[in-house]
Parts: structure tokens; C-alpha cells; sequence
């Protein structure tokens, strides 16, 4: 959420940021609004003052027995006291309307970030690692899970409807060892701690990591008013939820692996062969909970962590930055990184990372004391894919394809697959 203040005093800034994301200008209505809401709690000072003023007249007038002045104020008083709770009751609509428009303003974007539209304004910035050169026509992670016998989507389909898939065997246990490899290379070589966290939470979570109001139609809602998380980036940067840390243990690094459940609402007809775009699926999530002032620093060092996965793994990469257009509604700026899929001839989005600035820490009320100063100053924060464990899974079917339907492991698995170096067709 941004800072009424801070439109106040930059209504042009705040516009032209809008317009480089595509989104309608506000300015002008959020300061109108807030100008209304200033009148209006002056007013209401006023009333209070006066009620305080007649109280003591009250007792002025008893003190010299007229009776006809203390009747006076006395009723006078009541008219106040119901135009205050008339104007409290405003206040709180004011209050409401104000909230509910900032909080669908997305974040404005960074100088550095790059103007644009949609996708095709993204700019890349480095590519690592060779395509593989196959004697043969390389098939789509679909095709080949299939053929091992290891990959069901029909049958998924009977249980759970579309969007859903049953690995097995060799490929349940890939995915399973994935998960385990990016948690213990970010906890013993990124120094992010490993949480466990809810994967069900308070409407009041997504909102203050902006899944809510503005997405509320991409979650899944429970009966009892809580929703399914559709990624961790939400418990985790709730830890610091409506707390005030003292500067000295920040940064602050959280690691998950959990599952992630979204409605895909919007994507009709998108990918909708296999597993890239799942109702369910497992993401390894970073999060990153920093001082004002070294922020940016972190999300390069953010970025590396989740590329050395994919370095580690041997799947070509590259890395972008998205553009103006194309950034989520919180962020300041995003890195994509995209994993080359051979079944595919393209590169497909494996890991987002974000820097949203102090965006969702106002929405939460977190913030951090620095030595020295009275007032306290909102963290910022950052989160990202280590990476999704589902697409991972995919890139490497297709990345490390054997013309007889096998599938070798990249040798960085091999010890979380008990020593396997090849998936072959079920038995």
C-alpha cells in the first residue's frame, strides 16, 4: 500500500507511474478523498473541543445557580454528543473508502525498470548454460512422463477435475528429492532459515501481501471464511506481521517448501496439455525481510540464490527483468527466470523475484527501530521462487531425455535418489 503522504506531496509522480503500468491515473481522487477525510476529523476536533468547553460551562453555571444556562448547555452538549457519533461513524466510512482505494494501487515501479506494455517489453539480461543438441525430435515432459507410466493426468482428472496430476514411482520421488535439494541449499549455502509453515490463512495475510482485494477471484476459499495459500510468500512474510524489530537482526531470510493452490482463473486455454499451469502444485519460496536501505542489494543476491539452482542442476536458464507492463501488482521491480525447455523450443518461467519496497510492510504494520531514531520505519520486503519444484520436475524430463524414453538424473539429485542415476518405463 502506498503512502497517502507521500500522493499528497507527489500526484504527478503517482500518475505517471500508473500510466507506465497500464493502470488508470488515481492521484487526483485519492487526495480529494483524503482532503475530505482531513476536513472532516477537523470538524469533528472542533465538536470535541466544544464539548469539552460546554462540560466546564456546565459546572460554571451551577456554581452560580442558572439554572436556565446549565439546562442550555446541557442540551446543547447532547446535540454534540450525537454529531459525534454521527461523525464518528463517518470517520469510519472515510477511513474505509480511503483503504479500499489505496489498496488496490499497485506499487510503482523502480527508474531502472524497463517501459513497457506487456511481455514482449521485458529485457533480457544474461543467458547461462547450452541448449542440448538431441539426434532426435525431443518430446514435451507430457509425452515422456506418460510413456513411462509415471505421470497420470486422466486419472487425476476422475479424482480432482482438470488442472491436477498423479506422479508416481521414479517421478514422485524426483519431485520429492527437488524439494529437499533447494531446502538444503538455501538453508546451508543461502542462509535462509527453513519454516514450516501454515498453508491455510486469514484473509487479513493476503491482504497484507496484496493477494487481497485486488486477486481474491485466483484463491481457493474455504467454508470457514480462510483460504488455501497460493504461495508461501504469504506465511512467511507474515512472521514480521504488526510487529516493530529492532534493526540489528534484519535482514531476515525465510525458506518453505509447501504446496501452492491457485484458481488459474483468467487462464482458459493456456497450457493446459501437462503440468505447467496446476491447480496444486510445490514451489520452494524465498523471503526476504530487509532494512530501507539495502533492499535493491538483496534482491540481486535473492536472484543468484535461485539461479545457482538451476546451475546446479545443468538446466539452461536466462534471467529478465520484467517491465513495467508486465511487473505484479506489489513490486517495485521483478527478475524472471525463465528454464529452457527443449519439448517446448522456448524458455518458460521458473522463478519470480520481487522487491516490493515498504508496499506490503504498511499493509501489515511491520516495522523496525534504527538506533538513534524516535520514529520507526517500515521494513521492506522481497520474496521469490528457489524454485518451483513442478516446472523443475518438467525441465528436467525434457532436458535430460534419452531417445529410449528414459530420463537421467542430473548427478546433484542422484544422493537424494538413493543413488539412481536413470528413471526408466514402470514395470
Amino acid at each position: 500500500m502506498l503512502d497517502i503522504k507521500w500522493i499528497r506531496e507527489n500526484p504527478e509522480s503517482l500518475d505517471e507511474a500508473l500510466r507506465a503500468r497500464g493502470a488508470e491515473p488515481s492521484a487526483q481522487k485519492l487526495v480529494r478523498l483524503d482532503e475530505e477525510r482531513r476536513s472532516h476529523l477537523s470538524r469533528l476536533q472542533d465538536l470535541q473541543n466544544r464539548r469539552n468547553e460546554a462540560s466546564k460551562e456546565i459546572g460554571k453555571a451551577k456554581a452560580t445557580g442558572d439554572a436556565a444556562r446549565v439546562d442550555a448547555v446541557i442540551a446543547e452538549v447532547a446535540e454534540i454528543k450525537q454529531a459525534i457519533q454521527e461523525g464518528e461513524a463517518e470517520e469510519r466510512r472515510i477511513d474505509a473508502e480511503l483503504s479500499d482505494r489505496l489498496s488496490r494501487i499497485p506499487n510503482t515501479p523502480f527508474a531502472d525498470v524497463p517501459l513497457g506494455e506487456n511481455e514482449t517489453g521485458n529485457v533480457e539480461l544474461r543467458k547461462v548454460g547450452d541448449l542440448p543438441n538431441f539426434a532426435f525430435s525431443p518430446k514435451e515432459h507430457y509425452e515422456i512422463g506418460e510413456a513411462l507410466g509415471l505421470m497420470d493426468f486422466d486419472q487425476a482428472a476422475k479424482i480432482s477435475g482438470a488442472r491436477f496430476t498423479i506422479l508416481k514411482g521414479g517421478l514422485a520421488r524426483l519431485e520429492r528429492a527437488l524439494g529437499q535439494f533447494m531446502l538444503d541449499l538455501h538453508t546451508g549455502e543461502h542462509g535462509y532459515q527453513e519454516v514450516v509453515a501454515p498453508i491455510l490463512v486469514k484473509a487479513e495475510a493476503l491482504f497484507g501481501t496484496n493477494q487481497l482485494p485486488k486477486f481474491e477471484e485466483d484463491l481457493f476459499k474455504t467454508t470457514d471464511g480462510r483460504y488455501l495459500i497460493p504461495t508461501s510468500e504469504v506465511p512467511l512474510t507474515n512472521l514480521v506481521r504488526e510487529a516493530t524489530l529492532d534493526a540489528s537482526v534484519l535482514p531476515l531470510r525465510y525458506t518453505a517448501l509447501t504446496p501452492c493452490f491457485r484458481s488459474e482463473a483468467g487462464s482458459a486455454g493456456r497450457d493446459t496439455r501437462g503440468m505447467l499451469r496446476q491447480h496444486q502444485f510445490y514451489k520452494v519460496e524465498l523471503v526476504s525481510i530487509t532494512a530501507d536501505d539495502v533492499s535493491i542489494d538483496e534482491h540481486e543476491r535473492m536472484t543468484a540464490a535461485a539461479e545457482e539452482v538451476l546451475k546446479r542442476l545443468g538446466l539452461p536458464f536466462r534471467t529478465i527483468v520484467l517491465c513495467t507492463g508486465d511487473m505484479g501488482f506489489g513490486a517495485r521491480k521483478t527478475y524472471d527466470i525463465e528454464v529452457w525447455l527443449p519439448g517446448q523450443n522456448a524458455y518458460r518461467e521458473i522463478s519470480s523475484c520481487s522487491v516490493c519496497g515498504d508496499f506490503q510492510a504498511r499493509r501489515m504494520g511491520a516495522r523496525y527501530k534504527v538506533p538513534g531514531e524516535k520514529q520507526t520505519r517500515f521494513v521492506h520486503t522481497l520474496n521469490g521462487s528457489g524454485v518451483a519444484v513442478g516446472r523443475c520436475l518438467i525441465a528436467i524430463l525434457e532436458n535430460y531425455q534419452a531417445e529410449d524414453g528414459s530420463v537421467t538424473i542430473p548427478e546433484a539429485l542422484r544422493p537424494y535418489m538413493g543413488g539412481l542415476e536413470r528413471i526408466e518405463k514402470a514395470v
